[in-house]
């Protein structure tokens, strides 16, 4: 891929992250205009970029100067804002998020999602040992589509039978595997969610359940029980959070290590702790590209005066491969530590769900080492086509299977 000259690139066209290798445009970011100013283009308002791992750090902890209740990424930010703010996670701030949250945290804390765990392990395994046995797959399709999905429908008490359906909006929902999507399509699809949630909610209320969603109906904050619509928005958050990154992320993680065989056997020999290597593996793929924020009072950042009104994006992209931070952070290493990765975003709004996807990440490196003795892609993989997330649709894998540890019992 080309690397595009610095006034030409438009980050909040897909295509620019389809087409280009942005290595060297986020470095010279980071070296010359910290705080860029991408312009209106193609019938998108302009907007701030931030790519220093330390700004995006300072930028997630100030909510004095910034809210993210005019949207979080892109799509709601120049579409005028999001209709989910003050009631969903995400895009709520103050009191009712520390409140919304803590609800949330009940039910994904470690201890609670000690059984989620081992049935991600289980899934995972007999996932990894069938592909390795079969001798190849589409890693993309076949694996790493099947174990997030699985686990959050769990979690929600999506039906068995609806988990096909639901992973194929939120393929849509932003991003898209099919160049011939749109961004009508993939409002519909972001509808199409929402109304799945409020017909599950309405069949929760007449017959609850043990599942996140029974417990979200039954939750309040300052006694005032959550209307179906905070529920909704909020299943809708979990859902597309709950998949998306963490499918993205193993794609990635298998893609790399397949490019890398040294890092590979580093892990098979047991040269490198697993927890170790989930981070670094986090660190590379930074599936969430960027989040945004508002300015809501004036702000002044390396020279650069921010106003109320406008839009900032912290591009964990670019964080994340920061010299400032990272030694040689164009170097894969599955030994890497400190590593202080922002895949999971900082401050306030870290991600509710990390130890989930820390899990399954895990897992996967876990049943790759003890079911192969390596991998290879055997084609090209297929991009996606978004602004926010990054990552391929595709990854036709031959895997080499460990005859040894296909014969053990799962330990």
């Amino acid at each position: 891929m080309s690397t595009p000259a610095l006034g030409t690139v438009d980050l909040g066209d897909p295509d620019t992250f389809a087409d280009h290798g942005l290595d060297a445009f986020w470095r010279t970011l980071r070296d010359t205009a910290p705080v860029y100013w991408n312009p209106p283009a193609g019938g998108r308002g302009g907007f701030w970029v931030l790519s220093r791992h330390e700004d995006i750090l300072a930028t997630y902890r100030d909510d004095v100067h910034f809210t993210s209740e005019r949207g979080n990424v892109l799509v709601t930010l120049l579409g005028g804002g999001d209709a989910g703010a003050g009631r969903m996670l995400a895009v709520t701030d103050g009191h009712r998020h520390h409140e919304l949250r803590k609800i949330l945290q009940r039910v994904l804390s470690p201890r609670v999602l000690a059984e989620v765990a081992r049935s991600v392990r289980a899934n995972t395994r007999e996932l990894v040992r069938e592909a390795a046995a079969a001798g190849g797959c589409d890693f993309a399709g076949e694996i790493a589509g099947r174990i997030p999905m699985t686990t959050i429908s769990n979690l929600l008490g999506v039906p068995g039978e609806d988990r096909d359906y639901l992973l194929s909006l939120t393929k849509t929902a932003l991003s898209t595997d099919d160049e011939d999507v749109d961004e009508v399509d993939s409002e519909m699809a972001r509808n199409e969610i929402l109304m799945y949630f409020m017909d599950l909610v309405e069949e929760r209320r007449e017959a609850p359940g043990d599942d996140v969603i029974s417990m979200l109906i039954g939750s309040a904050i300052d006694g005032v029980p959550l209307s179906d619509e905070d529920v909704v928005l909020n299943c809708y958050s979990l859902i597309i959070g709950g998949d998306e990154t963490s499918r993205l992320t193993m794609i990635d993680c298998v893609r790399t290590l397949a490019a890398r065989p040294g890092q590979w056997q580093r892990l098979k020999r047991g040269e490198v702790a697993v927890d170790t290597a989930v981070d670094e593996v986090l660190r590379w793929a930074s599936p969430t590209m960027h989040f945004g924020r508002s300015v809501v009072r004036p702000v002044e950042l390396h020279g650069v005066r921010l106003m109320p009104g406008e839009i900032v994006t912290l591009w964990h992209a670019s964080g994340n491969r920061d010299e400032r931070v990272f030694d040689r952070p164009g170097e894969f290493d599955l030994g890497r530590t400190p590593n202080k990765h922002m895949a999971f975003g900082y401050g306030p709004h870290f991600c509710v769900g990390s130890y989930l996807a820390k899990v399954e990440i895990a897992e996967l490196l876990m049943a790759l080492r003890d079911f192969t003795t390596g991998f290879e892609q055997t084609e090209p993989a297929r991009r996606i086509r978004s602004n926010f997330l990054t990552g391929f649709a595709t990854l036709p894998v031959r895997f080499h299977p460990d005859h040894s540890g296909l014969k053990e019992v799962d330990r």
